[in-house]
């Protein structure tokens, strides 16, 4: 009865994630070369056959790898996408192409739960992001015999937020969220004037200071001490650093006198394995999970990138 999230890479670099329920495998975004995903889901202690479907967030490119969707295509695994993914992913991508020809691309739909695996269901949320169709989750896991079950909210890549995404994020043991940049290093920075303007705008990226905004209205309408685990996601390597991104969202926890862990997500290597599992001691307006941390692992039209946006300038 329970739900392990591990993020695998996360950054303009590539993202991708991995959750489990029941030994059943949903990557969520697969924004890495074949190779570098099974190495990173190997030094997280989990074997790359463990992955039985993918969950794609939205098409820019640090989200999506034309080698990892023939390795979709080769295993005969589905991709879950929207609709209005399929226009760009037909055009540069090759192996979207056979997965569609042999009927592994699956629709999901804005605010229509579907089943990702029998015991994983997900509830599609649409966020503001120049890159088109643009999905968060809500995620799920399998109920026990008190009908208590763990939820994962999961929102990245998103430039704002409303009462409806916070609506929708509240009362989860783990909110993975996106805080991607300082706005004062974001506007002393180096990069090109239209490449700040696209970051700083309601179609870009969420600062510090507002993924800290909706942390805080996540955990207003939520049951006290719900939420367990918070997971940063997105940092800029050059508008932001993991002391600033943490300071934020421990501030958020101090002033509303709640208790939750901060990850970070990193680029470049996986983060710890996340373990939520329901427990009958606690008492909630809708339920409530403990989670627990599993061991350290062993070891616009819409475009591809957007101008000033290629991976290096990210």
């Amino acid at each position: 009865m329970t739900i392990r999230f591990t993020v695998l890479a996360s950054g303009s670099a590539g993202n991708a994630s991995l959750i489990q329920v029941d030994g059943f495998g949903v990557l969520l975004d697969l924004g890495l070369g074949q190779r570098d995903l099974e190495t990173r889901l190997r030094n997280a202690g989990h074997a790359p056959e463990c992955v039985k479907a993918a969950l794609l967030t939205h098409t820019h490119s640090d989200h999506w790898n034309d080698r990892s969707l023939g390795w979709l295509a080769r295993r005969k695994l589905p991709l879950f996408c929207h609709p209005d993914h399929h226009a760009l992913l037909t055009r540069y991508s090759p192996a979207f192409s056979r997965l569609l020809k042999a009927g592994l691309v699956r629709a999901y739909q804005e605010g229509q739960t579907l089943a990702l695996a029998p015991n994983l269901r997900c509830l599609p949320l649409p966020v503001r992001h120049d890159s088109g169709a643009t999905f968060g989750f809500r995620l799920e896991g399998p109920a026990d015999l008190f009908g208590r079950s763990a939820v994962l909210g999961y929102a990245a890549d998103l430039g704002t937020w409303s009462d409806e995404l916070v609506e929708r994020l509240s009362d989860v043991d783990l909110l993975a969220v996106e805080f991607n940049h300082d706005v004062s290093l974001e506007r002393q920075s180096q990069r090109p004037a239209a490449l700040v303007a696209r970051v700083l705008g309601d179609e870009g990226h969420l600062s510090n200071d507002q993924a800290a905004g909706l942390l805080r209205a996540v955990l207003q309408r939520s049951a006290p001490g719900r939420l367990r685990h918070i997971v940063q996601l997105h940092l800029s390597q050059d508008c932001n650093n993991p002391n600033l991104a943490r300071r934020a969202a421990r501030a958020v926890l101090k002033e509303l006198g709640h208790q939750a862990q901060v990850h970070t997500a990193e680029q470049e290597q996986p983060g710890k394995t996340l373990v939520l599992t329901p427990d009958a001691g606690t008492r909630s307006r809708r339920q409530k999970v403990a989670a627990v941390v599993a061991p350290e692992p062993a070891i616009p039209a819409v475009q591809l990138w957007l101008p000033g946006l290629e991976p290096e300038a990210q």
